[in-house]
């Protein structure tokens, strides 16, 4: 059963926090202060997409298809630049963004289900950018499973980020409703730290991104046997981009491609049908305008 009280508090943080980014936002100039941006699309709105292809669909350390066949993630947002000011906050935007996992295995068309829709979510993000490079964004997540694999789930997170080479970040996730899996009860709070420098690749236009990451619960997120284990993943992986020759007015187009090895902890290790770690491989194609 759900703890109304926990659940009472983390809406308490919830609607404090955006009184104090409402507060914030006041003090920010109009998106019509802003200076035109490079490139052919000089507006406040900008496009993101991609489709990538990965061996097997892992969240957060845990492997969502014990026998993966084909499984896609196409994925769209939608960025708007609300303003920009010289005070303490420099830019307000917000994000708006769906994410899709369509699969063949057995999560997929293969499951029970006999459906190709895993995943699909949706987010809203508002996001802040200071001086020094950092940034902070509030995100809603609703994560659904349109072929009825497991239950909605909703979560509010927290990300700072700072522009820098390693381009280090944190984010505190805190799940307001629904499981993500069998082993909590819909409530848990989760951190991930994480960092991804980027190196050119000799005199190409491509580039290697090295992100690592670790995954950890902060309050009953990765529990096991009624234990929460605090550890849950590590994660480290290499990612090549290599831009398209693509006229500008048509936007930026890149393909991509790497892998990731993941090292799980007791709770995604048990899940994981006792595998202590899986490399998963990928490639897609990136689209920005």
């Amino acid at each position: 059963m759900i703890d109304e009280s926990r659940m009472g508090q983390r809406r308490g943080l919830v609607r404090q926090l955006f009184t104090a980014l409402g507060l914030l936002l006041s003090s920010v100039a109009p998106a019509s202060s802003q200076p035109a941006g490079s490139g052919p699309n000089d507006g406040a709105v900008h496009f993101t997409g991609a489709f990538d292809v990965p061996s097997v669909y892992v969240f957060r350390g845990i492997v969502q298809e014990s026998d993966p066949k084909l499984t896609m993630f196409p994925a769209g947002d939608l960025a708007i630049a609300l303003g920009s000011g010289e005070g303490a906050v420099k830019s307000v935007g917000v994000n708006f963004g769906t994410w899709h996992s369509l699969q063949t295995g057995s999560s997929g068309s293969d499951g029970i289900s006999g459906r190709l829709h895993y995943e699909e979510d949706f987010y809203a993000t508002l996001g802040l950018g200071f001086g020094g490079g950092f940034s902070f964004g509030t995100t809603f997540t609703a994560y659904t499973s349109p072929n009825n694999m497991f239950n909605t789930v909703q979560e509010i997170s927290l990300k700072l980020s700072k522009t820098h080479f390693v381009n280090p970040y944190g984010i505190v996730a805190f799940e307001l409703d629904g499981a993500a899996d069998a082993t909590d009860d819909g409530t848990g709070t989760y951190l991930e730290l994480g960092v991804g420098p980027t190196f050119p690749l000799g005199s190409s236009r491509a580039t290697l991104t090295v992100p690592l990451k670790v995954g950890l619960s902060l309050s009953d997120y990765y529990q096991l046997d009624g234990e929460d284990n605090a550890f849950g993943f590590f994660d480290i992986g290499g990612l090549v981009t290599l831009p398209l020759g693509v006229p500008s007015r048509f936007g930026s187009w890149n393909i991509h491609g790497g892998a990731d090895v993941y090292v799980f902890g007791d709770t995604t290790k048990a899940i994981n049908s006792g595998d202590s770690s899986k490399v998963v491989g990928s490639i897609g194609i990136g689209v920005s305008y």
